[in-house]
């Protein structure tokens, strides 16, 4: 039983859910049991860890709650526009969904309508290696346009310079992914000045 609790949180970037422990076989009076023996430590509610395992923030946001996606802030780190981890990370999440207090308390959350929340969606790894779910490039910087009022003048200035230095940027998807979004005009402002 040991042996598939310890399987399951190396394949998933030293951390575990209580769910995937559950379908290991495990139950929760066992992993109780492993924290209190130490050989698992209580990362936060309903996930742990390997004792002196280095935890990958955002891989372990992710696990908590698998609907929500790296956006804003956090998606310019991912797709290569920051050099550094936000502080804070940012979320995406349908309008219509509740998010657990404890997502709420851990970072800056965005809602979106149902049927633009899977616009530009893929997947990036985090400085760990571990998968996420993000928006592309084109996404994040409608993203950053359209939530200019709660992000600093500097980082929505970096991500339009960034975007425009790309050299595998898709305009096309971009002003697609605008018009969807009823942005057109403040994409096409931004982008003449500096493409």
């Amino acid at each position: 039983m040991k042996d598939c609790v310890f399987k399951a949180i190396k394949k998933h970037g030293n951390l575990l859910t209580t769910d995937m422990a559950i379908r290991s076989g495990v139950s929760k009076t066992m992993l109780a049991r492993y924290v209190d023996k130490g050989e698992l430590i209580h990362v936060r509610h309903g996930l742990y860890a390997l004792p002196d395992s280095i935890i990958d923030n955002m891989y372990a946001i992710h696990l908590q709650n698998p609907s929500i996606i790296f956006s804003h802030e956090s998606a310019l780190f991912l797709n290569g526009f920051a050099e550094r981890t936000p502080f804070v990370h940012s979320i995406t999440i349908r309008s219509d969904k509740v998010v657990p207090q404890s997502i709420k308390e851990q970072c800056s959350c965005f809602y979106i309508k149902p049927e633009f929340l899977e616009t530009g969606l893929t997947q990036r790894k985090t400085t760990f290696g571990n998968p996420v779910p993000c928006y592309d490039a084109e996404r994040t910087l409608c993203d950053i346009l359209r939530s200019r009022r709660r992000i600093d003048d500097e980082t929505v200035i970096a991500a339009i310079k960034n975007y425009a230095k790309m050299t595998q940027k898709d305009l096309f998807k971009l002003y697609d992914y605008a018009t969807r979004l009823s942005i057109l005009s403040a994409v096409q402002q931004y982008m003449e000045v500096l493409v």
